[in-house]
């Protein structure tokens, strides 16, 4: 049985990390590079770098961060936010990254999922989706879920499997932040539905949210952020935790 990833969950703002919750009220959680290093030898099984900062040096930016966090840790690392072209994938894979993801612009222009793993492979794309619970409806939502699509959840991940995408992020924006525990109904569907890996994003407040997640939810992988910023988790504890309940994990 293939393991379960940990993957703590870094957004970027000016170069440094921070977490708010249901995507406001941000505060600064520490230096993306040094909690990169952190993680990696703390037993994560990848990392994810959000930039949620739109500047015009982002770009410029991000590749920096990249190479920085590249020299620093020997575990497979994603990359996201504001990525829309061939050229920017291939600057960040180039400094260092194991995989990008995309969101906004996979759904503003569905077709660049067919052109980056037409590229660079289905292992190298990720497409996070962002979606609300409105009226018993999961709704897709863009721009750090600010602004709501007409599309459903489960057909736009139907889709984004068929353009060949590697695997998907999902976020509950219902979850995201409140530690109330991940979206398991919605993840069980996707997972059931999809033959890709999903990946399990928002709501994680303590050990047993992720052994649901996995156990319920059926997800392959579960990604969370203020947790394990501010050490209210530890992933080697919650490593152990998780195999005791019988979920098969790299220690």
């Amino acid at each position: 049985m293939l393991t379960k990833r940990i993957i703590p969950c870094l957004d970027i703002k000016n170069g440094r990390t921070v977490k708010g919750v249901n995507f406001v009220d941000l505060r600064d959680a520490g230096d993306p590079v040094e909690l990169a290093a952190i993680y990696a030898a703390s037993g994560a099984d990848e990392l994810v770098f959000l930039d949620i900062s739109a500047t015009e040096e982002r770009r410029k930016t991000l590749a920096n961060l990249v190479l920085k966090v590249a020299e620093k840790i020997n575990i497979p690392f994603t990359v996201g936010g504001g990525i829309s072209s061939v050229e920017d994938v291939d600057i960040l894979l180039q400094n260092g990254a194991d995989k990008v993801s995309i969101n906004s612009s996979a759904v503003k222009n569905p077709d660049l999922i067919n052109q980056l793993t037409a590229k660079f492979g289905s292992q190298c794309i990720t497409v996070a989706i962002d979606a609300k619970l409105i009226e018993g409806e999961w709704i897709v939502h863009l721009v750090g879920g600010k602004v709501p699509t007409e599309l459903n959840l489960f057909d736009w991940a139907k889709e984004v499997e068929e353009r060949g995408a590697g695997e998907i992020l999902f976020t509950s924006m219902n979850n995201d932040g409140t530690k109330n525990g991940f979206a398991n109904e919605a993840l069980a569907k996707l997972s059931t539905e999809l033959n890709i890996p999903i990946i399990a994003s928002g709501g994680a407040g303590n050990m047993q949210h992720f052994c649901d997640a996995f156990i319920e939810g059926k997800a392959d992988a579960a990604l969370a952020a203020s947790v394990f910023h501010f050490k209210e988790i530890e992933i080697k504890d919650l490593k152990e935790e998780l195999r005791k309940n019988g979920i098969p994990v790299r220690l």
